[in-house]
C-alpha cells in the first residue's frame, strides 16, 4: 500500500510533476549498511575475530546478531569523548558506511539476505517502471546512522555535493530528498543551513516519511534496559551498550516542545522522570555520558525551523506505540511495562505531525498524508516489524 500511495503522491500528482525531477534516498536509523575492518588487540570472547584483511558487513548481518551478539556490539558501539563532545569507533574498528550516490545498499540492509531485509527496493522499482534510473535519477546518501547532525559535517558536504551532480546529470531537473524515520531531521537540519536561492533552485522538494520531529518515547527504554527489538534471541542487556552509545538514541529522545513538564515518561519505584529530569534519569541508570550526549544535540532541531521547501509528510497512524515505561524492581536492567499510546509503531502520534507546524511557518506548501499500513514498509533500528520478526527468528533457527 505504501508503495502505491508514493506513487500516487510523486507520479500522478499534477502540481508535483515527479517524472523531470530525480530523487535522492535518504534512509532512516537503522537504514544504511555498515562495513567494518578489525584490528583489536582484544574482544569480549575467543570466538570474536580481532584482525580482518577486508571490509566486511557489519549491519545488518543477522547472523551476527542471532549468533554473536556480544561481537558485534563490541564493533558496533562507539566511544564519546567528553573533552571533544564527539564519538570514535570501537578501538582497532574502523567504520564505513559504502554505496553513497547509489541505490542499491539502501534498497536491502544485508547483502546476503535481501529478501529479509527489503527497505527502499519496492519504490525504487515502482518508480523504474515510470522511467527512472537507478544511480541517474535515483541516488542514496546513506550515513553513519549511529552518530547525530553535528558529528555529519563530511556528510553533509557529500550531500550538497550529489544533489548539484545529480541536478546536473538530469537537465538541471530540481531534486527531491525522500528521507525516512531520522533522515527526515537529519534533512531537515542540512535544509536549515542552506541559503533560500540555494534551496530554491536545486530543491524540489522534501518528502518525509514517519519523520521523527519531536523525538520518541521507545528510545528511553533504549537507554535504560536496552531493546531486544521483539526478537527472543537478541539480549537486551548486551544490545543495550550499543544502543546507548550512539548519539542519534539521545538525539531522539523526547523534546520538551513535545511532551509536557508534568507527563511521566520513565517511572521506577523510587521516583519518575519527566522531560526534565533526563540529568537525573543518565545518573540512576549510571550513564552520565548520555546526558552530555543529549545536550550535545537536544538544540539541534528543537525550534523545528521549516526547511523553506515543499514538503509532503508521510506517516503511519493507528498502531500501538510505546507512550510510557514502567518499571518495578530491578531498574534499569530489568525489561519494562509499556504503556501504549497512538503513533506508527516507533514514533508517537504527537511527533509525526511536528510537519504541520510549517504549514502557518512557510510559504510553500506542507501536505500531509496519514495511513496504518506505512509502518510495515520500514525496518528501523528502534523496531521491527511482525514479519522481520518472523524472518530473524526464523533465520537463527535455520543457522542452529
Amino acid at each position: 500500500m505504501l508503495v502505491l500511495i508514493l506513487s500516487s503522491i510523486l507520479v500522478s500528482n499534477a502540481n508535483f510533476v515527479f517524472s523531470v525531477n530525480p530523487v535522492i534516498f535518504v534512509p532512516g536509523d537503522g537504514g544504511s549498511q555498515i562495513e567494518a575492518k578489525l584490528n583489536k588487540t582484544s574482544s569480549p570472547a575467543v570466538y570474536c575475530e580481532k584482525h580482518t584483511s577486508y571490509y566486511y558487513t557489519l549491519w545488518l548481518d543477522l547472523s551476527q546478531i542471532s549468533l554473536a551478539q556480544n561481537c558485534f556490539v563490541d564493533n558496533m558501539r562507539l566511544v564519546y569523548n567528553s573533552t571533544t563532545h564527539r564519538t570514535q569507533d570501537s578501538p582497532g574498528v574502523s567504520i564505513q558506511v559504502p554505496g553513497f550516490g547509489n541505490t542499491n545498499t539502501v534498497e536491502f540492509l544485508d547483502p546476503g539476505r535481501e529478501e529479509f531485509t527489503t527497505y527502499y527496493f519496492h519504490i525504487i522499482e515502482r518508480l523504474i517502471k515510470e522511467g527512472y534510473a537507478r544511480n541517474i535519477s535515483l541516488r542514496g546518501a546513506p550515513y553513519d546512522f549511529r552518530r547525530s547532525p553535528n558529528e555529519f559535517q563530511d556528510y553533509f558536504s557529500k550531500v550538497k555535493k550529489l544533489i548539484l551532480e545529480t541536478y546536473k546529470a538530469n537537465n538541471n531537473s530540481r531534486v527531491i530528498l525522500m528521507a525516512h524515520s531520522m533522515g527526515s531531521p537529519t534533512m531537515l537540519y542540512f535544509l536549515n543551513r542552506q541559503s533560500q536561492a540555494w534551496k530554491d533552485k536545486y530543491i524540489r522538494s522534501l518528502v518525509t516519511i514517519s519523520g521523527v520531529w519531536g523525538g520518541a518515547l521507545k528510545t528511553l527504554r533504549l537507554m535504560s534496559s536496552g531493546d531486544n527489538l521483539g526478537i527472543f534471541v537478541v539480549k537486551p542487556h548486551l544490545v543495550r551498550e550499543y544502543q546507548r552509545s550512539a548519539t542519534s538514541t539521545a538525539w531522539l529522545m523526547p523534546y520538551d516542545t513535545f511532551w509536557g513538564a508534568d507527563e511521566i515518561l520513565v517511572s521506577q519505584p523510587k521516583r519518575n522522570y519527566t522531560v526534565n529530569d533526563y540529568k537525573q534519569f543518565f545518573d540512576d541508570i549510571n550513564y552520565p555520558a548520555g546526558y552530555m550526549m543529549r545536550k550535545d544535540t537536544e538544540n539541534l532541531i528543537k525550534k523545528l525551523t521549516p526547511p523553506g521547501v515543499e514538503v509532503f509528510c508521510i506517516h503511519g497512524v493507528n498502531i500501538s506505540t510505546p507512550a510510557q515505561l514502567n518499571f518495578q524492581n530491578g531498574f534499569p536492567d530489568e525489561q519494562p511495562s509499556v504503556k501504549s499510546g497512538a503513533g506508527d509503531g516507533t514514533v508517537n502520534i504527537r511527533s509525526l505531525l511536528g510537519c504541520l507546524r510549517w504549514q502557518k511557518q512557510q510559504s510553500q506548501p506542507v501536505h500531509h498524508y496519514a495511513e496504518s499500513t506505512f509502518f510495515f514498509f520500514f525496518p528501523s533500528l528502534l523496531t521491527f516489524t511482525k514479519t522481520e520478526k518472523m524472518h530473524l527468528t526464523l533465520q537463527y533457527l535455520q543457522m542452529v
